[in-house]
């Protein structure tokens, strides 16, 4: 990719975009609000939805404002210059975190899209049908405290309100710390707020504790008072996946190799111009420059292949929360990756 003297990519002309953001979690409760909430622009996605014969016509693409790689994508045009002279449009729709996306894949409004290492295995639990396509580890996460906090260590969670957005990430490492602990899922309040709502609790000091992903957790570390209970890299291995929608997928091999192989140059470019990463996410997220940069200097910023050591962590995860009665009946991960020629 050609640079601009301060290092970065040329900025492309952009197109007109749909862009959805859906807050919430998608769990039966709420998914009929979730859906009444996002159809005006997800009916507008599906009528671009492609045929089981020839090119579909577009490629629909879940995000995130805090995801580097698939941000530096969307700002350079490189699926649009990748797909476009084959005939295919890219649409771009964001989402606030991973749950409410792969609910909007589950009703076919997308194609393939970027998320946590846990929606994927709540949505295999709730007869979706997605395939984990390629591997994007993850940055880090923790357990915040906020200023005026006493607890010392994760036994003292005990009693307390513990806020993460239900199936997440956050949802995943909150039971995965309480085991450690020893501790038990009902030996804490699980308070379940999508980001923006728990870092408004966490502000005002209506919860004991916050379990976050980057770059909130940047964010917020070093605020006056603020501490880090616990970090993922001490709790359990956390993982973010691409993921797509099997009739997609199956239909769109060829199509499917081609944008992981780009989003993998892509993640190569970003990997190398970290602070101009870092600058076009805090424009998309109002998150000050400094924190993201820190959130994505601890960015590994690559897409890989899905390996059996990513099968076993997910198998694990899936496995925890069935433990717990969280999920109802055992998943099998590995029948959800997608076994495709190199």
């Amino acid at each position: 990719m050609s640079e601009t003297p301060s290092g970065r990519a040329p900025a492309r002309p952009q197109r007109a975009r749909i862009s959805v953001n859906v807050a919430g979690s998608a769990t039966p409760s709420i998914r009929r609000r979730l859906l009444l909430t996002a159809a005006p622009a997800l009916a507008l996605l599906a009528i671009g939805r492609g045929t089981a014969v020839g090119a579909p016509a577009v490629l629909r693409v879940g995000t995130q404002k805090g995801a580097a790689i698939l941000s530096a994508a969307r700002q350079q045009r490189s699926l649009e210059t990748l797909l476009n002279p084959q005939g295919i449009d890219v649409q771009w729709v964001e989402f606030q975190f991973g749950p409410p996306l792969l609910e909007a894949m589950r009703i076919g409004a997308i194609d393939i899209g970027l998320v946590g290492d846990t929606p994927p295995v709540f949505a295999q639990a709730a007869k979706s049908d997605l395939l984990y396509v390629a591997s994007h580890p993850s940055g880090a996460s923790a357990i915040l405290l906020p200023s005026g906090s006493s607890l010392r260590s994760l036994t003292e969670l005990k009693g307390k309100r513990v806020a993460f957005a239900r199936g997440s990430s956050s949802h995943n490492l909150t039971v995965a710390a309480l085991e450690k602990a020893g501790l038990g899922y009902n030996d804490i309040q699980a308070t379940h707020l999508a980001p923006a709502d728990a870092a408004a609790a966490f502000e005002r000091g209506s919860i004991d504790a916050w379990t976050i992903w980057d770059p909130y957790y940047a964010l917020y570390e070093n605020r006056p008072g603020v501490r880090v209970l616990a970090e993922s890299t001490a709790i359990a291995p956390q993982n973010s996946f691409i993921i797509g929608s099997r009739p997609y997928v199956e239909r769109n091999p060829a199509i499917i190799s081609q944008v992981i192989a780009e989003l993998g140059r892509v993640g190569t470019w970003a990997s190398e111009h970290r602070p101009a990463i870092a600058e076009l996410i805090s424009t998309g997220t109002g998150v000050p420059y400094e924190p993201t940069l820190r959130a994505v200097q601890r960015n590994p910023l690559k897409i890989v292949p899905v390996d059996d050591a990513d099968i076993r962590s997910q198998q694990d995860i899936a496995d925890r929360f069935h433990r717990i009665g969280v999920i109802p009946t055992p998943i099998n991960v590995a029948d959800q990756v997608w076994r495709h020629s190199a």
